[in-house]
């Protein structure tokens, strides 16, 4: 059998309630019902379905809600109230709920049902619903600390306070500030939760100061490195090193632009610029030489966070694909042990510390 994999960073909700994907289809049947679709630009090109994940035996995923508030002077799309924000994470909820009940997705929220969920896939990967860990990219819906204490009780266990630009409680990509009093009282109450802080996105103020208050587990599902491609979206090494130092583990993301340098979205595409899953491989190893070791880096692909195969490496046509990866991992060296530890054996041994 493949070797198993665990993906830190997949938008599946979005993609059913936004896109109006039915990922119970295989990808060939998804991109054939978008056939001439042009309201978004990865219409038909989507890569990940659940039988594509179970092709390339990806039997747990960080699974996210996501609705981003925008005020008014802010030109991102998003929902213009955070009430609207948070009735559509609920409907994300609702959308997952119905996939335990027809028996496509498990929703794994303690150590118990992680060791649990791994045996049944190990004895039964055919039959076993696949996996999933429920993640909030952008707080922006969280209305107050009562509704994170019912995220929670829904079964939230990771959050990410910003995505692009500034929130309402963290600054992320593409902006400049820190996280301000709301931002702070979220960690805080994160803390008491035993909350994953999902640093992803955050902007360099943003990320220092939580690095500074938060006291739980800290992870980053989806980010690359700053010194192979030069955006604020991406970490510096002292990042990096600053979440050695906190036993994070950091998942590469599959996405162009933060794979190789000058990449244009909407312009650039796979095969003109040769970006291939080399490239990750490159970003992984570089978190490998800073740590002196391979217990920090995992995948997070982000393969459905908007984009398709018009953004992602060449050789990757649906998710099953990350099944080269191990070979890729033994031309430059890695031992077998390293290789699961990569594509597996880190998160789930950060989520056994986490939720010990």
């Amino acid at each position: 059998m493949s070797p198993f994999i665990f993906d830190a960073h997949l938008d599946l909700s979005m993609n059913a309630m936004e896109w109006n994907r039915d990922l119970r289809w295989p990808v060939a049947q998804i991109r054939e019902s978008e056939k001439g679709m042009t309201d978004k630009p990865d219409r038909g090109r989507n890569t990940v379905s659940f039988p594509a994940m179970r092709k390339g035996n990806i039997g747990l995923c960080v699974a996210t809600q996501i609705a981003r508030y925008v005020h008014t002077d802010n030109a991102l799309p998003g929902w213009n109230s955070a009430q609207q924000a948070w009735a559509q994470t609920q409907g994300q909820w609702a959308w997952y709920k119905s996939m335990e009940t027809c028996g496509a997705l498990r929703q794994i929220t303690d150590k118990q049902g992680l060791q649990a969920h791994l045996g049944a896939w190990e004895k039964d990967p055919e039959n076993t619903p696949i996996g999933y860990i429920l993640s909030l990219e952008g707080a922006d819906s969280i209305l107050d600390m009562e509704h994170l204490h019912r995220s929670h009780a829904q079964g939230l266990r990771a959050i990410g306070p910003a995505h692009y630009g500034p929130g309402t409680y963290a600054h992320g990509t593409d902006s400049t500030g820190g996280l301000g009093r709301k931002g702070k009282e979220l960690l805080r109450e994160m803390g008491k939760l035993n909350l994953i802080l999902d640093a992803t996105h955050l902007c360099d103020e943003s990320f220092w100061e939580a690095m500074d208050v938060y006291q739980g587990p800290v992870w980053a599902s989806h980010n690359n490195c700053r010194a192979l491609v030069d955006h604020n979206r991406q970490f510096t090494d002292a990042q990096l090193r600053e979440l050695i130092e906190w036993e994070a583990v950091v998942g590469m993301a599959l996405d162009a632009w933060m794979m190789v340098p000058h990449w244009q979205r909407g312009v650039s595409h796979p095969s003109n610029t040769a970006v291939r899953l080399e490239h990750a491989v490159q970003h992984l190893d570089h978190i490998c030489q800073l740590a002196g070791n391979t217990k920090h880096v995992g995948i997070g692909t982000d393969l459905d966070g908007g984009f398709g195969t018009e953004q992602t490496a060449a050789d990757l046509d649906t998710i099953a694909d990350l099944q080269k990866l191990p070979q890729l991992l033994r031309d430059r060296g890695y031992t077998e042990e390293d290789i699961k530890a990569i594509l597996h054996g880190n998160f789930l041994a950060f989520l056994n510390r986490a939720w010990a």
